[in-house]
Formats: structure tokens, sequence, C-alpha cells
């Protein structure tokens, strides 16, 4: 394991969450830098900050003095360097679905409601433009589900597929999306939410949420 391992992180990114969550699962201790999206035109753009992710996002992973960027890259690492619990099946064909479903939202979702997606899109239409994309990427996650749920996303086990819906799912709230057409999404978040490592990682009891939005 590592000597010193620091997360670069945001209370609400998703992308965070997802890294926070694994970090969890995997009870790997850390150290969490919060970079502040939103103060001073956003951290995330610092000189400093852009040495470790020349993308200026978050997260980063910095193990043992290594940046890692991009959360799907740091959770599969973070898999193989500790293989336990796995956060992706051994049987090809479910964990070729947990990937499925996992890049339904990294690549289908989450992009197009992505802080700088929105500020490009304008404050008066970014609320209907998220919720336009949460509700029909998560329409077709819902029927995917039918295929392979059982307590959770993919089977009866936790996989990278939970680890990305849980912070998505909050999104839709964020965005008034009607999560009551998507209830095997509902009954599975449910039971995610009442999972310790999702209620370590959950945004809304990170050092840096605000107070007015903290969980009591």
């Amino acid at each position: 394991m590592a000597g010193k391992i620091i997360l670069y992180t945001y209370f609400r990114s998703s992308c965070s969450w997802r890294v926070r969550i694994a970090l969890a699962l995997k009870g790997i201790e850390y150290e969490s830098r919060p970079v502040n999206l939103i103060k001073d035109g956003g951290q995330q753009h610092a000189e400093e900050y852009k040495t470790l992710n020349p993308q200026e996002q978050v997260p980063t992973l910095v193990w043992d003095g290594i940046p890692i960027t991009q959360s799907m890259a740091i959770m599969l690492f973070i898999d193989d360097i500790k293989p336990n619990p796995p956060l992706l099946p051994d049987d090809p064909v479910k964990k070729a679905q947990a990937l499925a479903l996992a890049e339904l939202i990294n690549s289908g979702i989450q992009p197009l409601q992505n802080l700088h997606v929105l500020q490009k899109v304008g404050e008066d239409k970014k609320t209907e433009w998220a919720h336009f994309w949460i509700n029909k990427g998560l329409t077709a996650f819902e029927k995917m589900l039918k295929d392979t749920a059982g307590k959770y996303c993919v089977g009866d086990s936790i996989t990278l597929a939970d680890i990305f819906l849980v912070p998505q799912v909050y999104n839709a709230h964020r965005f008034n999306v009607d999560l009551t057409q998507f209830p095997l999404i509902q009954k599975i978040s449910a039971t995610l939410d009442n999972h310790e490592a999702f209620k370590a990682a959950d945004a809304l009891v990170q050092p840096d949420c605000p107070e007015d939005l903290r969980k009591k």
C-alpha cells in the first residue's frame, strides 16, 4: 500500500464522489484536499493544481507522489492495487454489464451536466438542459437494470455500476428529475444509501460541504 494517498476532491462532484465510495469500500485511508470548483473562479484552474491535472478537473488521486486522473482510471487502479472487495465481477458477462452501466453514466449522462457545460449553456437554460439528459440516460439505465439487477445493479454484489449510480441519483434530484418512473433505480439507490461506505462518501457529509447543505 502507498505511503501517502491524497485525493483532490469537491464535495458534490459526482466524479470525486465515485472515488470516495471506492476508497471507502476498499478501506483505504487517504488525505482529502478540497478543490472548490466555484470559489475564486474555480480553484481547479490554479497553476499549482494544473500541474497535477492538466484538464483542470477533479478528482485527482496522488498515490506515492504519482497523480492519477479520471474517476474510472482511478477506480480501476485502486481495484488492481487492492483487489478485495472487487469492484467488478469475475464472470465476463456480468463484468461487461457492470461496465456498460457505469459507462452509460460516465459517458452518456455526467459529461452533459458537468459544471463547465452548464456554464456554457447559461443560467436560464441549465436546469432544462441537465434535466433532459439525465432523464434520457436514466431511462436507458432503468431498462438495462431489468436484465441485470439483483440486490444491486448487477446481481447481489456491489460493482462500479452502483458506485456510478448513487452520485447520479443525487444530481437527478438536484435537477428535478422524477425518479418515481425508475423503480429499480430507486430501490437499488435506497439500499446503497444505507451502506456504510456510501454513507461515508456522501457529498453532504464531506468537510467542504457548506453548512446549509450538510446532513444533520
